[in-house]
């Protein structure tokens, strides 16, 4: 038989409320210590999990957990999140229903790590393989994203989440996530610009400036040190146990796992230090001659660096700080900010950034995390929301928040009585209608949308003349002052005047939590959350790649001059699409509770405790639930557990388990209004007749663990006699083997003994016999070799004495050779003497005869021929030593001979021309058709700008490459080529010089032979094409920047927005190629280069000079472009060192 764990096994306390008896707010708060006391921090109310925050890491959430809780009965094992999680992806996965998992609570009660359980228990569950891992890991790694952005430390928790957060993961028909969805609802954008003592900004700029990078800071403008800047408080700036260096890198990773583009995250943190730097800028008082005040910025510093970070012309902030422009039909009023007016429109500044790039961020994740099928998905929804909150000062956040709450208590209370009500009709049990408190009367109060709190506060921020808070509260005083969840201190009903415990500025609402006092103080200012539309416009005028996106409105050309939506509006109507979304669900709660305020482990405040169960409605739960059948389980489950307390269904029943489960409670004398059959399951109303079955249960457990415990001694016993009779008769037959086998070794020995003397005996006989036959055949040996001796000897000495005669006559014969051979040679020597001596007599005589004739002729001819000879010889030297000291064949090697003789000068220059002339034809035939058109062209370029541009030595070296963007070959400009039609001849980044700023914009500049165009860098849009015959003439200066301007012809269709002022890293190539292609084509004039340090340069309707001049490096050796005054751009080239 399985045996099974139970929710009912080895239980600490009740695991499920629903079964707690007596039910009381004493024994509800008992249980709970008892449990979380004993590590045991989630209990169960039915199928809703209550979560208490043990502020310490428990071993409860390993992979064997996982393995533990998954495809099991949600009651079949302790109570645990994983049980709900599991419940509901099964489901979700098997029986097709959607989900919703609403996970509610204080903060600091566990929101947050909830739905990171949730979420990683089903994604350790569902399918694996390459692109549901990606999927899965995408959705887990958002999380850290919006934990950076959207949570801070409070005094209550290191890790509040300060917005609410609803996630739908979308599933296939396999139960593999697709993707996924996050909405979020009013991110507390207040904090950025204030934190309450002991409070911390949010994560987000604490981990920028510790886990940046020096270079990073550096191009942010940032500087480490917290105190430097106003938005961050310093008392709470460190916290124990938070690395804020280490988190940033895993934020940063996170962000790359999700699909963030480099260039997305460093807009992103670019906006972030934007916020810090806002914070910065303060203001001083400035009279004006009419008597108004204005405000001025003090320190400009600030303002610069966050200008140059978003890309905002200074003087356009500097004055949206200082004016503000009103505008009605078809009238412009503008007026002066004071410094009071000033500081709002910054910190509102602040807050509209921050809260638009939040909303951003959740955007762009939804983008890589949606699901790319449009087929109907599953969902699980999983809502991580504000608790309600109930402080010493509740102002316009606590307001809403805690409506939200009321609205998700009122869908709480009617889904868990509707799935009561559908359970009972299933199971065909009669259903009794339950009395609970209804809150609808509350929410209308809030939300009527002509009574209602939230529509007035709208009414009187849209009222015409002086609003104020107070003006507010007492139109609440006037309207609602008969409601009976209302209460103010200039109430109508006379019973509260004289409550002093009751503020004049402030009202009570009795919310089904309790009561709460709201103070009116920045109700309309925050439901206004208004935003001067000269910021707007301001920020939209931004070359930042990402605030145009976050500032819409701040397009002049759209313009609506209609009231934006209040905060209280746009949360409402969030709240109502939450509602009806969560309504098509099938829902599963979750409970956080916040054991201490001390964020300590092991401390249960009873007070603190009680009180969230109080306005978590837990208790109202309980009685919901026990309003019927307090415990319900399947047949099969229960009688598996109970069987072995009848005698009729122990220990196999054969039957249907209802039957058996019926002939159990008639055996066991049940009463029959204790339970009640439903068709799969059994109701049983009273928690104590499920007590007394576990009671029973656990007599029967001990009395069949004796039997069981008899029955194994009894089989052990015989087992141990088997297995000792079967050793002995084992031990037997071995020791029987081993004594014959003992007797045949001794047999076997003395056998061998008598066979090995026998043998030894024979053998000696033997011996003796063959050693005399031996001896007999060695003696006849012995004399047969002593007399073959004699005899060989006695031969010997006859054949030594034949050999010593026969050398004696070779060797006489050989010496008279020898004399004879001498005398000869002597003979033969002599006669050679005689014969040398007439032949040299007779040289000397004919050359005697031949000086005597030659004497006659020498001075007529003898000279000439001389000096020819010596001349040919001279000649022949330099011819051979030029032959040895040839040059190499490089023609750039000027290497050559030096001259030997003064008289070889012009035959020496013509051949070093000659021989020049060959060795680079030589090199020339080398060449290839591309290679001889890039010389072309370095020629071309050495005509152009030799001399003339300083630039123009440091690119000699430098080859003309052409392509610098592999244009054909890059991915990313595939859209781009694909727009160009011709063969590109040059494709590289330029920057196109802005004239308001001189501050150049990358550019991708392809040249054709007909048109040259300009692209954006990051999208490949074209943003202009130019026909080559509307381009006149090309400027450049005579200085080493790379500055070049495009004149185009006037009264052309391309000469509409003027010329073009380029800048490229490729100056001489490019100017080069332009010249090349106008030099060639035959319907249009050579193209004009102007070189000159001033020229000038057409932008629309006006000329601009612009002027080059030398200065000294400062921040680096970059040049730099800087506008003068409208009609003069400056271009500042260092000097060389």
């Amino acid at each position: 038989m399985e045996v099974k764990t139970s929710l009912l096994d080895n239980m600490i306390g009740v695991g499920d409320m629903v079964l707690l008896e007596p039910l009381s707010e004493d024994s509800f708060l008992d249980n709970l210590k008892k449990r979380f006391d004993h590590s045991e921090i989630y209990t169960y109310i039915g199928s809703v999990v209550i979560s208490m925050n043990p502020y310490r890491s428990l071993p409860i959430y390993t992979p064997e957990k996982v393995e533990e809780y998954r495809n099991r009965n949600f009651y079949e094992l302790s109570p645990h999140i994983y049980a709900l999680a599991d419940e509901a992806y099964r489901s979700l996965r098997d029986q097709d229903k959607d989900q919703c998992i609403l996970i509610t609570g204080e903060s600091g009660a566990g929101k947050t790590e909830a739905s990171k359980l949730v979420m990683s228990y089903v994604a350790a569950v569902c399918g694996k393989g390459h692109e549901v891992n990606k999927v899965k890991e995408q959705l887990l790694q958002s999380n850290p994203v919006l934990e950076a952005f959207g949570n801070a430390k409070t005094v209550r928790n290191d890790n509040s989440s300060r917005f609410g957060k609803y996630m739908d993961i979308e599933f296939d028909f396999k139960g593999d996530p697709l993707g996924g969805v996050i909405s979020n609802y009013l991110l507390e954008k207040s904090r950025v610009v204030k934190q309450p003592r002991g409070e911390r900004n949010f994560h987000v700029f604490y981990q920028l400036l510790s886990g940046a990078s020096d270079d990073t800071l550096r191009k942010l403008k940032l500087d480490r040190d917290f105190s430097k800047y106003n938005y961050l408080s310093l008392d709470s700036a460190a916290v124990n146990g938070l690395d804020d260096a280490a988190n940033f890198r895993t934020v940063r990773n996170a962000m790359q796992i999700v699909g963030f583009m480099e260039d997305e995250v460093q807009s992103v943190l670019e906006l972030v230090a934007a916020v810090l730097k806002l914070g910065n800028i303060e203001f001083k008082p400035e009279s004006r001659c009419n008597g108004t005040d204005e405000s001025r910025v003090k320190d400009k510093n600030d303002l610069k660096e966050m200008c140059e970070l978003l890309g905002i012309e200074q003087s356009v902030l500097e004055r949206a700080f200082s004016y503000r422009t009103v505008e009605a039909k078809m009238e412009k009023v503008s007026t002066t900010l004071n410094v009071a007016q000033a500081y709002y429109a910054r910190d509102a500044l602040a807050k509209n950034l921050y809260s638009r790039l939040f909303s951003w961020l959740v955007t762009r994740i939804n983008e890589s995390i949606q699901a790319q099928t449009k087929a109907r998905h599953k969902v699980m929804g999983v809502l991580d929301i504000y608790g309600f909150e109930i402080f010493e000062d509740n102002s316009f956040e606590q307001f809403i928040i805690n409506y939200c709450n009321e609205k998700l208590q009122q869908i709480f209370i009617e889904l868990t009585l509707r799935e009561e009500q559908e359970e009972y009709v299933r199971e065909g049990i009669e259903w009794t209608n339950i009395e609970y408190f209804n809150n609808a009367i509350i929410c209308d109060l809030i939300e009527n949308n002509q009574n209602g709190i939230l529509a007035m506060l709208d009414e009187e921020c849209l009222r015409p003349g002086t609003v104020t808070d107070e003006t507010f509260l007492d139109k609440l005083n006037t309207i609602c002052a008969d409601h009976q969840h209302f209460e103010s201190r200039l109430n109508k009903n006379s019973k509260f005047l004289n409550d002093h415990s009751l503020p004049h500025n402030c009202f009570r609402i009795q919310h089904y939590a309790g009561k709460v006092l709201y103070r009116v103080e920045g109700f309309v200012d925050k439901n206004n959350d208004l935003l001067y539309r000269d910021l707007s416009q301001a920020m939209y005028k931004a070359n930042h790649s990402l605030i145009k996106q976050l500032f819409p409105e701040g397009n002049p050309a759209k313009v609506n001059l209609k009231r934006p939506p209040t905060a209280g509006f746009q949360f409402r109507a969030s709240v109502g699409t939450l509602m009806r979304n969560l309504q098509t669900k099938n829902p599963n709660y979750i409970r956080c509770i916040k054991p201490n305020d001390k964020k300590a482990s092991h401390i249960f405040t009873d007070s603190l405790v009680c009180h969230q169960v109080r306005y978590l409605g837990l208790m109202e739960n309980v009685r919901v639930r026990r309003a019927g059948y307090a415990f319900r389980q399947p047949y099969e489950p229960c009688l598996e557990r109970y069987k072995m307390l009848c005698k009729r269904t122990w220990p196999h029943w054969k039957g249907p388990a209802r039957e058996g489960v019926e002939v159990l409670m008639a055996d066991l004398q049940i009463p029959a209004e204790e339970i009640a059959y439903g068709r799969s399951k059994i109701f049983i109303r009273n928690p104590r007749t499920l007590f007394f079955l576990e009671e029973k249960r656990k007599q029967c457990l001990q009395d069949l663990a004796t039997l069981i415990q008899k029955i194994y001694r009894g089989w052990k016993c015989r087992t141990h006699f088997l297995l000792m009779k079967k050793s002995q008769i084992v031990v037997a037959a071995w020791y029987r083997r081993y004594a014959q086998q003992k007797k045949y070794r001794n047999i076997k020995s003395a056998t061998t003994v008598v066979q090995s003397y026998t043998r030894g005996w024979q053998a000696r006989k033997l011996l003796r016999e063959l050693k005399y036959q031996k001896r007999c055949e060695e003696a006849v040996t012995t004399i047969a070799a002593f007399w073959h001796g004699t005899q060989a000897r006695l031969e010997l000495r006859r054949l030594k004495q034949e050999a010593r005669n026969k050398h004696a006559v070779t060797v006489i014969w050989a010496y008279w050779q020898g004399t004879k051979a001498r005398r000869e040679l002597r003979r033969l020597k002599e006669e050679a003497r005689r014969k040398h001596a007439v032949a040299l007599i007779w040289a000397y005589w004919q050359g005697l005869k031949v000086r005597r004739e030659y004497r006659k002729f020498f001075r007529a001819n003898a000279g000439k021929k001389i000096y020819d000879f010596t001349i040919q010889r001279i000649i022949q030297k330099y011819f051979l030593g030029l032959k040895s000291n040839m040059p190499s064949m490089s023609p750039i090697d000027k290497k050559w001979p030096a001259r030997p003789y003064g008289f070889l000068d012009g035959v020496h220059t013509e051949l070093r021309k000659i021989f020049h002339h060959w060795r680079c034809k030589k090199y020339r035939d080398q060449f290839t058709e591309e290679k001889k058109a890039v010389y072309e062209e370095k020629l071309e370029a050495s005509e152009i700008f030799k001399g003339k541009k300083a630039l123009y030595p440091s690119s000699v070296s430098q080859p003309f490459k052409g392509d610098y963007l592999e244009i054909s070959k890059n991915p990313k400009y595939q859209k781009l080529n694909s727009a160009v039609d011709e063969k590109v001849l040059l494709a590289d980044v330029v920057n196109k010089i802005n004239r308001a700023n001189g501050k150049g914009t990358p550019r991708i500049f392809l040249l054709t032979k007909k048109n040259f165009v300009l692209a954006d860098q990051k999208t490949g849009q074209v943003k202009a094409s130019i026909p080559l015959p509307d381009v006149t003439s090309v400027s450049v200066s005579t200085q080493k920047d790379g500055f070049f301007a495009l004149k185009l012809k006037e009264g052309s269709a391309s000469a509409v927005k003027g010329d073009f002022l380029l800048s490229s890293e490729h100056l001489i190539e490019i100017i080069t190629k332009l010249h090349r292609i106008g030099a060639t084509a035959a319907d249009r004039e050579k193209l004009k280069v102007d070189i000159s340090d001033e020229f000038l340069v057409q932008f629309k309707q006006d000329k601009v000079c612009v002027k080059f001049i030398q200065s000294s490096p400062k921040n680096g050796n970059s040049v730099s472009c800087k506008r003068k005054n409208n009609r003069l751009l400056e271009v500042s080239v260092p000097t060389s060192p």
